[in-house]
């Protein structure tokens, strides 16, 4: 097999939104720093209709730069590098689970609305204050869509961490408040669009707050990924742990499958096994140690779920409250779970 089969085969094994969201940057990055750039018609299109504009009126007539500047980095030299570079390190590390646990509509929605969010504040700022240098500059870079995906994740997944290097394992949400700490502190030296970032965290952050709340503002992406407007379509889980469209309950048999799979590969001899229960009497196992599919159980509504270690059923009162939670899963679905109901059956999880 060669290189390029052997990278054709790993691309294909990403999460679908994930994987597009970051290849799209990338291959806009690599065109723009190598033959766009030298042709000056064409840069002065992309940063004059392209990128982000925030004066008014200008911006009322071209409303398109509200979301095509997050996917833009147009800064030249070692400095554009590490600004791609960076964005992308962070949007892959943080947006991944966000895929797997949402679905790929919910990435999709967050990086979105974490861009408008940042531009919408930065024209606004710039209106209220236009002699002001913080908020003239053109802006570019996904620095506030991916602020937007990471406040989202901090405030869906509050006990999610994320190892750093000489740091240690750090809560998202530590970093996101970090991140904009450091906005603030070298506020002065300027170069960056403070703006974007808050903007894009804060929106990041009322998105996942709505989420919890039941209201889900991810619909119309679905439509990228299969499903319907308002999640009819395909119902098949997407590879690489994300689904295409379905239901909240079908994400998580996807992701519980997906993950009792790995802990069996990992001849540990402990893997997740849930048996999930639909409403209309079918049933089957998500995840267990020996990847069995579970066969019809007619009536129910329930879902089960345990960890096997060498054939015996171990640690009965966390297998008591995964039960618990899952029953809840099938009943109101995964929205209706605590913050701390929703640490344990991550933490289950293998995670």
């Amino acid at each position: 097999m060669s290189g390029w089969q052997r990278f054709r085969l790993w691309y294909a094994s990403q999460p679908v939104a994930l994987r597009t969201l970051v290849a799209i940057n990338v291959v806009l990055y690599l065109v723009w720093q190598f033959p766009l750039v030298l042709i000056e018609p064409v840069r002065e299109f992309v940063w004059n209709h392209l990128a982000l504009n925030p004066g008014v009126p200008g911006i009322l007539f071209e409303p398109w730069q509200l979301l095509t500047y997050a996917f833009l980095h147009l800064q030249p030299g070692l400095g554009g590098l590490l600004h791609v570079g960076f964005n992308m390190l962070w949007l892959w590390w943080i947006g991944r689970d966000l895929e797997e646990l949402q679905g790929p509509h919910v990435l999709t929605a967050a990086y979105v609305y974490g861009a408008l969010g940042g531009s919408l504040l930065t024209v606004l700022l710039k209106g209220a204050f236009p002699g002001s240098p913080l908020f003239g500059a053109v802006v570019h870079g996904a620095s506030g869509a991916v602020l937007g995906v990471m406040a989202a994740v901090a405030t869906l997944y509050p006990f999610k961490s994320i190892g750093l290097i000489l740091i240690g394992v750090v809560p998202i949400r530590y970093i996101v408040i970090g991140l904009l700490a450091l906005d603030i502190l070298f506020l002065a030296a300027g170069g960056t669009s403070i703006s974007a970032h808050f903007g894009g965290a804060a929106t990041g952050f009322a998105y996942a707050k709505l989420r919890l709340m039941g209201r889900d503002g991810s619909g119309w992406a679905r439509v990228f990924f299969g499903g319907g407007l308002f999640g009819g379509g395909s119902r098949r889980g997407a590879r690489g742990g994300s689904t295409s469209g379905g239901s909240t309950l079908e994400r998580m048999e996807s992701w519980l499958a997906s993950r009792g799979r790995k802990k069996a590969a990992g001849g540990d001899g402990a893997g997740v096994s849930a048996r999930i229960i639909r409403m209309d009497g079918s049933s089957r196992d998500a995840g267990s140690g020996s990847g069995a599919q579970g066969t019809g159980d007619a009536g129910g509504g329930s879902a089960r779920a345990g960890r096997a270690d060498g054939g015996g059923r171990a640690g009965s009162g966390d297998s008591n409250d995964i039960d618990r939670i899952l029953d809840k899963i099938s009943e109101r679905g995964y929205d209706s779970l605590t913050p701390e109901e929703k640490r344990k059956l991550y933490e289950a999880s293998g995670n």
